[in-house]
């Protein structure tokens, strides 16, 4: 009974893939015809997928906040591969990922067609993506970053990395932080999480098995970065996420970044 279940809740995931492919055909199509980038139509038709993928793997989302207007660099702590769904369904974003997915089997199709930004090691790599990053900002596409670097199961908070900032604040670009929780029934859900030795098929199947998750996003005051380093504002947007969270922030940096907010709110 429990694997029958798990079959019925797996048809509409592999529709939304299907759906996802044929999006992506689209858009190796229109790049082919206009021998141009095509990003506004990757974002738009990305979000699509999402919303459609949300819906089949049950993901129900919690927003409180306004979802924001016009070019914003979105900075979110980082619990699981859904909060790329997530966030991407809720209005046009660009992604960046690690190096490695690019060539994973049709996950790495896709990303490639969505427009997706590939961090890779080297300076000189990390140059090219600066630039990408502010050719997108400049112009007027949203980018949507995870600063910690990694996933947790929710319940810390790593550093915030001010590396991939500057473009932010070359271009004026306002940061908007964000603040992600998974729950299912009444507690916080850390099966959500996407850590340590997951896979991402056993995971999707625990997610299916388990009706879903509700994801609370929290979408938190934007922060003009002009004229400020980067490592303090990726502090802020650290603090700002932490306390939304609940979560005791350990660094010095971060205890002075919280210190901060406080005195100003």
């Amino acid at each position: 009974m429990r694997r029958l279940r798990l079959a019925v809740r797996l048809l509409p995931v592999l529709a939304a893939l299907l759906l996802g492919a044929l999006f992506a055909l689209t858009v190796a199509l229109a790049v082919a015809l206009s021998r141009r980038p095509c990003l506004g139509l990757r974002q738009r038709l990305t979000r699509r997928f999402f919303q459609a993928l949300a819906r089949a793997l049950r993901l129900r989302l919690e927003v409180r906040g306004e979802v924001p207007r016009g070019t914003h660099l979105w900075l979110a702590n980082h619990v699981s591969w859904l909060d790329i769904v997530a966030l991407g369904s809720l209005r046009p974003l660009g992604f960046l990922s690690k190096a490695e997915v690019a060539h994973w089997p049709f996950a790495g199709w896709l990303t490639r067609q969505a427009g997706t930004l590939f961090i890779r090691r080297g300076a000189e790599r990390g140059d090219a993506l600066g630039e990408a990053l502010t050719t997108r900002l400049t112009q007027g596409l949203s980018l949507a970053l995870f600063p910690e670097g990694t996933t947790t199961d929710g319940s810390v908070l790593r550093t915030f990395h001010g590396r991939l900032l500057s473009p932010a604040i070359a271009t004026g670009t306002l940061l908007q932080p964000v603040a992600l929780s998974y729950w299912r029934l009444g507690e916080q859900d850390r099966d959500a999480a996407f850590i340590g030795d997951d896979d991402l098929v056993s995971h999707l199947l625990r997610l299916l098995d388990n009706g879903g998750t509700t994801l609370r996003i929290a979408l938190l005051p934007p922060i003009l970065p002009q004229g400020r380093p980067r490592q303090v504002l990726a502090g802020e947007c650290q603090a700002v996420i932490a306390a939304c969270l609940g979560i005791q922030l350990q660094t010095r940096a971060a205890r002075s970044a919280t210190a901060k907010a406080c005195s100003c709110g």
